[in-house]
Parts: C-alpha cells; sequence; structure tokens
C-alpha cells in the first residue's frame, strides 16, 4: 500500500511540475508492438511507431524496430535491437536513417513495486548529410531509471521513468545531450493485450535548448 501511494504520487509530482515548464512543442507519438516468445528465455519484440511534432501537426519520423533479448533470470537479461527509420531532415523531406542499440538491464522485484536500469549503446547512420560529420555515425550513450506498480486485482499499472542520453566518442561541450521524464501507465484490457499512455517531457540540449511535451499512446501485444 504505501509503494502504490509513493509512485502515484511521484507520477502527480512529475506531471503537475513538468506540465508548468515552458515548452517549445507539442506532439503525439502512435505505437503498436507485438512481444513473441521464442522460448522460456529468448524473446522476439517487433514494433512500429509514428512520432509527430510541431504541435502534433506534422510527422517527424517513421520506424520499423525489431529485436531479440535474453533473459538471464528475473534479475538480468540482455537485448539487441535494429530500427529502420524515415526521418524530417533540414531540408524538409523524409530520409532513412538506421539504428542498431545494445541492452544490459537489471531488474529488482519488490513485491508489488520493480525498480530497474537499462543501460543502451545505441549507434545511428544516416543518408542526409550536411557536412562531411554527418557521414560518420553517430553513438549514444542512454541510461534509464523505470518504476512501476503492480496494483493487485487491478488492470491499472502505473509507473514513472527517467533517461538520459550522452553522446559518445565526438568532441561536445555536454555530458548529458536530451533528457526524458515519463509518467504513465499500463492497462491491461485482456490477458494478452494492453495499452501504454504516457506523458513524456523531453529537454534537448544539442544542438540547442529546446523542450517538447509529448502524449505517447502504444498497443502492445504479447503472442
Amino acid at each position: 500500500m504505501k509503494f502504490r501511494v509513493l509512485i502515484i504520487s511521484i507520477l502527480i509530482l512529475i506531471i503537475s511540475r513538468t506540465g508548468n515548464c515552458q515548452s517549445n512543442d507539442f506532439g503525439i507519438w502512435y505505437g503498436i508492438n507485438a512481444e513473441i516468445p521464442v522460448n522460456k528465455k529468448l524473446e522476439a519484440d517487433i514494433s512500429a511507431t509514428l512520432r509527430t511534432f510541431n504541435n502534433a501537426s506534422k510527422t517527424e519520423q517513421a520506424f520499423l524496430e525489431a529485436g531479440l533479448s535474453y533473459k538471464f533470470n528475473k534479475f538480468f537479461s540482455v537485448a539487441g535491437a535494429y530500427r529502420f527509420i524515415n526521418n524530417l531532415e533540414d531540408d524538409n523531406l523524409y530520409h532513412i536513417r538506421h539504428k542498431l542499440m545494445i541492452d544490459t538491464k537489471g531488474s529488482l522485484p519488490l513485491k508489488d513495486l520493480t525498480l530497474s536500469i537499462r543501460i543502451r549503446l545505441q549507434v545511428q547512420a544516416l543518408s542526409y548529410f550536411e557536412d562531411e560529420e554527418d557521414k560518420i555515425p553517430g553513438y549514444t550513450g542512454r541510461i534509464k531509471l523505470r518504476g512501476i506498480y503492480n496494483i493487485p486485482k487491478f488492470p491499472l499499472n502505473p509507473y514513472i521513468s527517467f533517461e538520459s542520453f550522452s553522446p559518445l566518442f565526438e568532441n561536445s561541450s555536454r555530458l548529458i545531450g536530451k533528457q526524458r521524464i515519463t509518467g504513465g501507465f499500463e492497462y491491461k484490457i485482456v490477458k494478452k493485450h494492453s495499452v501504454e499512455i504516457e506523458y513524456i517531457f523531453q529537454r534537448d540540449y544539442i544542438p540547442r535548448l529546446s523542450d517538447i511535451s509529448i502524449i505517447s499512446v502504444a498497443y502492445k501485444i504479447k503472442l
């Protein structure tokens, strides 16, 4: 009961505080995700996502992603994924990007509350070049902290998360290039079908300071 009150209180605090920030933009993200068990430890994941910006009036990017995750035990897992992206660039046309991601994830179940940390290394290659540096793949390190509360005998599970993005192997004046604070909930429709609804406050520091508030809606299927 104490854990439930704590996580819901933090969730309300995050949404209220970030809602009062001066955001430069607003976007909506739409997604669908399918999880496919291969065996007891190995799972495949396929997803499609559409992201909008400019007060949700324009599509920033659309992508398809496929990956595999291996669960050593209930505390530790590793994963790898590839993302094929169609991204709006500075010439106002859509160009292809390729992104590879490698994850390690640790989880700590505390009765109905689960805390987790995910460390991700990603590399992204562009097909639209404005200068010679754009031809060099960009590396980013990401750290995500998350807490989710599984409310017993109730289909609604609230969660909160914080994620930082750090540019790697390049000259940068900042250690952190981007931050995301997320508050949301997972609603179980039936046993293998659920919907996740999130509020995300994202602050970019590179190439310039900008904020965006995001509503994310994702439909998830476990096959």
